[in-house]
């Protein structure tokens, strides 16, 4: 997969109009642009009467390919709030090769002023857009759009959902042939049931034979403006046979109401809430300690850093994703107090790291990272630095706790504090926790996302997750101090100040289970600073400090040992042994076996120092593995960071 991103190449005509380079073509006709979307896919789809007839808590799922200027899903999305229960969701897929930038989209939707109670909030959140899977949330998560970066028949057949309505827009099959292809229909058709509606502006001839050979019945009906005739259809194939293997499938869904425990108040844990509460959930939070973000989700400041790599890994379309979603979810918080995107250098430290960054220049586009020389990099972090680097314009610092917080704030969430779990038991369809001869709540889910603490509980013992301490110092901002304007990472970070302070951090210690802050780790971030800048130490005054004196705080990362997160449904482990035991002689072998769920029971956790970018992205993974909406990763990814990878492959290697 391509991980290099290209904008839209735009030409505006004299009425203020978009006409793409790539395509010679116009992204909707000059007079009737929102007539024809109400008539090609609203009319077509019968969205009206669809929206008002939802079920509470039901979500209706579109899919889009071409998302274009958005103009169709901000017509859907005004329908839905016109016509959908308050309960009800709407999902909206759609797939775009070339995203228009972000000053060409706010150009462009500006002229529909009639749209802008859905293009103003779309615009806040139209940052971090790069290539894959992008998860948009609107409307305290009503309305959830997932923009799939890149060309259609590389990011469709990763898609894992079922698509009640399709808009199948683009441009014209004469000016992009590379789309309307057979391959476009079978994705199409494997993502659709009997009953999926289709519409579309085209009835090119092949481009209807292909439909219906795919199952879909096709007719032509009266178009719109200069459009005679447009197309509408609804499949009537046999619903796809999944070739997802047992173990990475989808629990069936559970029966009864839409509540949830959730074990655990950081990052990960107050992510899933928040995605759970915006499905309709009613959540219960339980906390050990006294507040939300008391332990790895406590420190004052922590890093938006993006950790990638040149070919396209699971865990690079993983931080792609969530650090998207990351970014778009702190648009809503206070910045300078909670965040501030003030960029992130990774400086060239030596050869290597200089060798792997070129890598990464040339692999992705300069607007998500490009390489500076050292004079740059000076100018850009304002202190005098060893050495240029790689710079990360939208990436910067934020204050854990206070986004935490912020997710925890639905009113579908409540959150017990000092109610410390220590055993789980199954009782009538309901999941008790308990604190020795106290029941603490029930529910017939439970979300565990108390870091490598989800191993007491015993479906997850066997999850390899180990704790990493690190230490942060806290430094007193100076008058000079106060120059640096970007976080500068080299083995440690230190982030511009936050109520006048420096985090400078952190430490990496496998063996340590202390957490008590030590004057020797004050002492190797101090060291770790000088190799950053020297300049900045000295406007720090740190050689006049006392490390005695020193403030700072330990925690425990939790790590797997693949460094992706683990998250999504848990499995009995005995009885997965049993029931594919067969791979412990033949790797190859798919048994047509039910994978045997521990009913409602959900993990997150294993984020390890990445937790700010891949925890809340994951909270909507677990809220989409729970809710059976469409996953906000692609299939690969999503069984990269399956909990059950890692009993498939100890049985594979027999161990």
């Amino acid at each position: 997969m391509s991980t290099l991103l290209q904008h839209a190449q735009i030409d505006w005509d004299d009425q203020g109009r978009p006409h793409s380079r790539q395509y010679d073509d116009v992204y909707f006709s000059k007079n009737e642009g929102i007539e024809e979307t109400v008539h090609v896919f609203i009319e077509q789809n019968r969205l009206r009467q669809r929206f008002a007839n939802l079920e509470p808590q039901a979500c209706l799922v579109i899919g889009e390919t071409g998302f274009g200027t958005g103009l169709n899903f901000f017509c859907a999305w005004q329908l839905f709030r016109q016509h959908a229960p308050v309960t009800a969701r709407l999902h909206f897929v759609s797939v775009e090769k070339y995203p228009l930038a972000p000053a060409d989209m706010a150009r462009a939707v500006r002229l529909w002023p009639e749209l802008a109670a859905c293009t103003e909030p779309f615009l806040k959140q139209y940052v971090a857009v790069h290539q894959g899977f992008q998860p948009f949330t609107f409307d305290d998560g009503r309305v959830t759009l997932t923009l799939l970066i890149g060309d259609v028949l590389e990011q469709l057949p990763q898609l894992d959902a079922k698509v009640d309505v399709w808009f199948l827009d683009g441009f014209a099959p004469a000016k992009n042939p590379d789309m309307w292809t057979p391959e476009l229909f079978a994705q199409l058709a494997r993502l659709s049931y009997p009953g999926t509606t289709l519409g579309t502006f085209t009835t090119t001839g092949w481009v209807r034979r292909g439909l219906v050979e795919a199952g879909f019945a096709m007719k032509k009906v009266p178009g719109i403006g200069k459009k005679w005739e447009v197309m509408s259809g609804e499949f009537g194939g046999l619903a796809a046979s999944t070739q997802t293997p047992p173990w990475y499938a989808r629990p069936p869904a559970i029966d009864g109401p839409r509540e949830a425990l959730v074990i655990g108040a950081g990052l990960a844990g107050s992510a899933s809430a928040a995605s759970l509460a915006a499905r309709g959930w009613q959540v219960t939070v339980l906390e050990r300690h006294d507040a939300a973000a008391r332990e790895a989700s406590g420190n004052p400041q922590g890093v938006l850093y993006l950790k990638l790599s040149a070919h396209g890994t699971a865990l690079s379309q993983m931080i792609l994703s969530g650090f998207g979603y990351t970014r778009r979810q702190l648009e809503r918080l206070q910045r300078g107090e909670a965040w501030d995107s003030c960029g992130v250098l990774q400086l060239a430290f030596d050869a290597k790291e200089a060798e792997r960054q070129q890598k990464l220049a040339d692999a992705f586009d300069s607007s998500l990272l490009h390489s500076l020389e050292r004079a740059e990099a000076e100018a850009v972090a304002g202190v005098a630095l060893p050495a240029g680097g790689l710079f990360y314009p939208e990436g910067g610092w934020v204050h854990p706790p206070a986004l935490c917080q912020a997710q925890l704030q639905h009113p579908g969430i409540r959150v017990l504090t000092h109610h410390e779990v220590i055993e789980l038991r199954k009782t009538n369809g309901l999941w008790q926790a308990w604190n020795g001869e106290r029941l603490l709540a029930s529910a017939p889910v439970v979300v565990l996302a108390g870091a490598a603490d989800v191993r007491r509980f015993e479906p997850c013992a066997g999850l390899p997750l180990k704790r990493i301490r690190g230490q942060i110092t806290r430094l007193p901002a100076t008058d000079s101090s106060r120059a640096l304007r970007t976080v500068v990472c080299a083995e440690g970070y230190v982030a511009p100040p936050r109520s006048d302070e420096h985090t400078l951090g952190a430490s990496f210690d496998f063996h340590n289970q202390d957490l008590a802050p030590t004057l020797a780790e004050h002492q190797g971030n101090l060291a770790l600073l000088d190799e950053i800048s020297v300049d900045l130490a000295q406007r720090l005054a740190t050689a006049d400090l006392d490390p005695a004196q020193l403030q700072g705080r330990a925690a425990f990362r939790c790590t797997s040992p693949d460094y992706l997160p683990i998250v999504g449904p848990v499995a009995e482990p005995q009885a997965f042994n049993e029931a594919y035991a067969v791979l412990g002689k033949d790797a190859r072998q798919v048994p047509d076996v039910p994978c045997p769920w521990v009913e409602g029971l959900y993990v997150n956790s294993g984020h390890g120092s990445r937790g700010l970018i891949t925890a809340p992205l994951c909270g909507e993974l677990v809220a989409a593995w729970a809710s059976g909406e469409p996953l906000p990763v692609p299939q690969a990814v999503a069984q990269a960071c399956h909990p059950n990878r890692f009993a498939l492959r100890r049985l594979i290697r027999g161990t």
